[in-house]
């Protein structure tokens, strides 16, 4: 059985002293597939060394994360285009609104989700969305966009029913991470009512361990964790779990 977590920073500084160790774990438990999320431009090179080093395992994407949208977001929008024009990646995110920590920049966060959507549109890419406080404003943003160019993944999914199902209709998988272990989590009382078809596993390694290791340093090895909670919610076996949520991934991504 071969797991995909379809959102994890492994390029993180917070693996620097052990990341091969970290990724060999996660290897050893058959999570062999990882999908990396960009954050801004001052990461584009530690994430081409990790593909580099992981040619078979590493998928990368491009994107600009939303809370790194700041006064110099045209720049980054422009890195973006270059990378594109001069290689392939998987998808364009993480990206999105975040309006947690600073709502300064909403105007620009919805501009620069607009914009990396239309980008993905002319690449013919999957969209991995990053959505914090920002529910209505992501929709909003969904609604101007939707088309059947439009997919991907609506990533660490902590919303309603109402909502996961209102991200289903425009063409996302719901991206399921530590956050259904918690016990405050609220997903897992109505995850069973989504089809296991609209579902993908993820981690966002280094954050948002699963429980037992909540408040910890995340890693894909936990992946099993979160596999773990989803057959007990579905009542299926983990190889179903597995087979399904993987399949998914490679609908999504293409590969």
């Amino acid at each position: 059985m071969i797991l995909t977590d379809t959102h994890t920073h492994l390029y993180s500084e917070a693996f620097d002293e052990d990341r091969d160790a970290m990724i060999q774990r996660a290897l050893d438990a058959g999570i062999e597939r990882f999908f990396i999320p960009a954050i801004d431009s001052t990461y584009t090179q530690a994430m081409l060394e990790l593909e580099k080093a992981y040619p078979k395992n590493v998928f990368l994407m491009t994107g600009l994360h939303p809370t790194h949208v700041k006064e110099n977001y045209k720049e980054e929008l422009k890195h973006i285009e270059e990378l594109l024009t001069r290689r392939s990646f998987y998808a364009i995110g993480e990206i999105g609104i975040d309006l947690y920590w600073d709502k300064t920049f909403l105007k620009q966060q919805q501009e620069a989700f607009k914009y990396q959507i239309q980008l993905a549109k002319k690449y013919k890419l999957p969209i991995v969305i990053h959505c914090r406080d920002a529910f209505d404003e992501v929709f909003e943003v969904l609604e101007s966009e939707k088309g059947e160019d439009l997919f991907g993944i609506f990533h660490c999914f902590t919303g309603t029913l109402e909502q996961a199902k209102r991200a289903i209709s425009y063409n996302m998988k719901l991206g399921i991470g530590g956050v259904v272990t918690f016990k405050n989590g609220k997903i897992d009382t109505f995850l069973n009512e989504i089809p296991l078809t609209e579902i993908v596993l993820e981690t966002d390694a280094p954050y948002l361990a699963p429980t037992p290791y909540r408040g910890k340093r995340n890693e894909s090895l936990y992946l099993t964790e979160v596999a773990g909670k989803l057959v007990d919610i579905y009542n299926t076996s983990l190889k179903e779990i597995v087979t399904i949520t993987t399949n998914n991934s490679k609908e999504v991504f293409g590969v």
